[in-house]
C-alpha cells in the first residue's frame, strides 16, 4: 500500500506514494477526527472546529469559519490567485507551528507579517518565491522555536541581526530574486534610464496598487543589492551563535564581511553548505577557505561563481589544505585544472562541475580513482578535452554519467574492466563524430539517453552493441534526432521519445 516514488542514487528512499484507496480511508479518518481540513476551490464556508491542520487550494482566507487558535499548521498551495484579507500572522494563531505559503500567487505586504513576532510557537516558516517583502526578517528573532525558516527566491538581499537570535535553526534557505535587471546600470543603461525617468508615474491612478509595489520593491532590490547578479544575500555578524545549524545557502562572500566569513568556520553542525563567490577579494577566498576546513560535519558543499553576465574563477579553491569528508560537491565556475585536494575525497559519492573548462590531462585519472562516486555531471564545457575515456579499474562504483553541452567533446570510451557499477549514461546537447565505444564492457548498464540534439557517430555500431548486450540496455533517443542514421529499429532495444528540459539539479 506504500511504495517508493522517488530513490536517490544510494539507494535511500525520498518520497513515498500510497495507493488511492489507501489515501481516501486517510482523508476520511482525518475528517472524522477532525484532525486535517482539505478545503478546495468549491469549499466557502467550514464550521467545523478544532482543527489541527489545513490545508488550502486558492480560497480566500477570510471564508472560513474556523476556531483559529487550535490550528497547528497551514499550507497554501494550486495554480490560483489567492487574496487573503485575514493575515496569517494574525493573534488567533498563536498555537502554528507551520507556516508554508511556498509559491503562492499573493505577495506578503508589511501588514500581514508585522505581527508574526507572536507566533512563539513557530517551527517551520516557508515563504520561498512568494513574498515581496523586504522587512519581513525585522521582528523574526521573536521565533525562538524556529527550526527551518526558508525565503528563497524572495525580495530579500540581507539577512538581519535578528536572525542570530533564533537559536534552536537547523535549516536557513535564502536567496533572492534575480528580475530587477532592467535596473542594471552597467548591463542595461539604456532601458535603466528610461524606466526611472518615468518612475514618478507609477504613484500616478495610472498604475494600480500591486504593480506600484512590485515596482517599488525591484528598484529597492536593485540599489540595496549593487545591482549584484548572484543569488546570494548577505549574512550578519553573529551567524556563529546557531550553533544548531545544519543547512545554510545562499551566502554572498562578496557581500559578506570577513569577520562573518571567519564565523562559518564556527559552525559545527553545518552539514549543507552554499555560497556565491563571484566578484569577491582574495582576502576573503583565503579566508572562506581556511573556515570550511573546520567544519568536520559538513557533507554537502556548492560554490557559485557564476553571474547574469559572465563566470567568475574558482581557481582559488587550491589553497584548500585539508577538506571536510564530502559526499556531494557542486561547482559552477572556471576550474582549468582539478585542486590536489580532490584525489583525498574519498567519501564523496555525487560530483556536479559546471563550466570549469578542465582538460584531459588529469581529470579522468584523478575522478576515476574516487571509490565511492556514484554519480557524475559534467555540465556546459566543464570538460574541454576531445575524448572522456574510462580507463580500466577506474570508477569503482560510478552508476551514473551525465554530460551535457561538452562542445569539445568528440568520443566516449569505456575500455574492458571500467565502471563495473555502471547503470546509465545520458548524453544532453553533445556532438560525439567519433561516438560511443565500449558500452559492451559495462555489464550493468541499463539505459543510454540521447537528448536535445545529441549527435552519435556511428549509430549503428552502437545499436548493434546495444543489441547484444547480456543486460539488453534501452537505448533512448529524442524524435529530433534526424541527424542520427538510426536505420531500422524494429527488433532493437530502442526507444524513440520527445525531447525534454534538463533535469534537476
Amino acid at each position: 500500500m506504500i511504495q517508493p516514488s522517488a530513490v536517490n542514487i544510494e539507494g535511500v528512499v525520498k518520497k513515498c506514494r500510497i495507493h488511492d484507496i489507501m489515501r481516501d480511508i486517510m482523508v476520511s479518518v482525518s475528517r472524522e477526527q477532525n484532525f486535517v481540513l482539505l478545503i478546495k476551490d468549491n469549499v466557502t464556508t467550514v464550521e467545523e472546529e478544532h482543527i489541527r491542520h489545513v490545508a488550502f487550494h486558492g480560497n480566500k482566507f477570510s471564508e472560513i469559519c474556523l476556531d483559529w487558535s487550535s490550528v497547528r499548521s497551514i499550507s497554501v498551495f494550486g495554480d490560483r490567485p489567492m487574496e487573503p484579507a485575514h493575515s496569517f500572522c494574525a493573534p488567533q494563531l498563536r498555537m502554528l507551528r507551520v507556516l508554508d505559503l511556498e509559491d503562492v500567487k499573493f505577495r506578503l505586504t508589511q501588514k500581514d507579517v508585522k505581527n508574526i513576532g507572536l507566533l512563539r510557537h513557530m517551527k517551520y516558516l516557508n515563504i520561498a518565491g512568494g513574498s515581496y517583502n523586504l522587512s519581513l526578517l525585522r521582528s523574526i528573532g521573536k521565533l525562538r522555536c524556529l527550526q527551518t525558516l526558508d525565503t528563497r527566491e524572495a525580495n530579500i538581499s540581507a539577512l538581519t541581526a535578528g536572525i542570530t537570535e533564533l537559536r534552536n535553526l537547523r535549516s536557513l534557505c535564502c536567496s533572492k530574486r534575480l528580475d530587477y535587471g532592467c535596473f542594471n546600470l552597467i548591463d542595461n543603461p539604456k532601458g535603466c534610464l528610461s524606466i526611472m525617468m518615468c518612475f514618478p508615474m507609477i504613484f500616478t491612478t495610472l498604475v494600480n496598487f500591486s504593480d506600484r509595489a512590485n515596482l517599488i520593491a525591484k528598484v529597492r532590490m536593485a540599489c540595496s543589492t549593487r545591482w549584484s547578479d548572484t543569488k546570494g544575500v548577505r549574512v550578519p555578524r553573529g551567524i556563529n551563535y546557531l550553533k544548531k545549524l545544519q543547512i545554510l545557502e545562499v551566502v554572498d562572500i562578496k557581500g559578506t564581511s570577513k569577520e562573518v566569513i571567519e564565523e562559518l568556520g564556527e559552525l559545527s553542525q553545518l552539514r549543507k553548505l552554499s555560497v556565491t563567490s563571484k566578484g569577491a577579494s582574495e582576502n576573503k577566498y583565503k579566508v572562506f577557505c581556511a573556515a570550511i576546513e573546520k567544519l568536520s560535519a559538513l557533507q554537502s558543499l556548492y560554490v557559485d561563481a557564476e553571474g547574469s553576465s559572465d563566470v567568475g574563477t574558482l581557481e582559488w579553491l587550491d589553497s584548500v589544505c585539508s577538506p571536510p569528508i564530502l559526499r556531494s560537491l557542486k561547482l559552477n565556475g572556471s576550474l582549468s585544472d582539478l585542486p590536489n585536494w580532490f584525489g583525498n575525497l574519498k567519501q564523496l559519492v555525487k560530483m556536479h562541475l559546471s563550466r570549469s573548462r578542465l582538460k584531459e590531462a588529469r581529470t579522468m585519472e584523478i575522478l576515476g580513482a574516487l571509490p565511492n562516486l556514484m554519480l557524475l555531471r559534467l555540465y556546459w564545457n566543464a570538460y574541454v578535452g576531445e575524448k572522456l575515456v574510462f580507463r580500466r579499474e577506474a570508477f569503482p562504483n560510478l552508476k551514473e554519467i551525465d554530460i551535457y553541452f561538452l562542445k569539445q567533446l568528440r568520443e566516449m570510451r569505456f575500455e574492458e574492466g571500467t565502471a563495473p557499477q555502471m547503470r546509465s549514461i545520458e548524453i544532453y546537447g553533445c556532438r560525439l563524430k567519433s561516438g560511443i565505444v565500449g558500452t559492451k564492457h559495462l555489464l550493468r548498464l541499463k539505459t543510454i539517453a540521447v537528448q536535445d540534439d545529441g549527435d552519435v557517430a556511428n549509430f549503428d555500431l552502437l545499436r548493434v552493441e546495444v543489441d547484444a548486450h547480456p543486460n539488453h540496455p534501452l537505448l533512448q533517443v529524442s524524435k529530433n534526432q534526424g541527424h542520427n542514421d538510426l536505420g531500422s529499429i524494429e527488433g532493437s532495444n530502442i526507444a524513440a521519445e520527445a525531447t525534454e528540459s534538463l533535469p534537476d539539479d
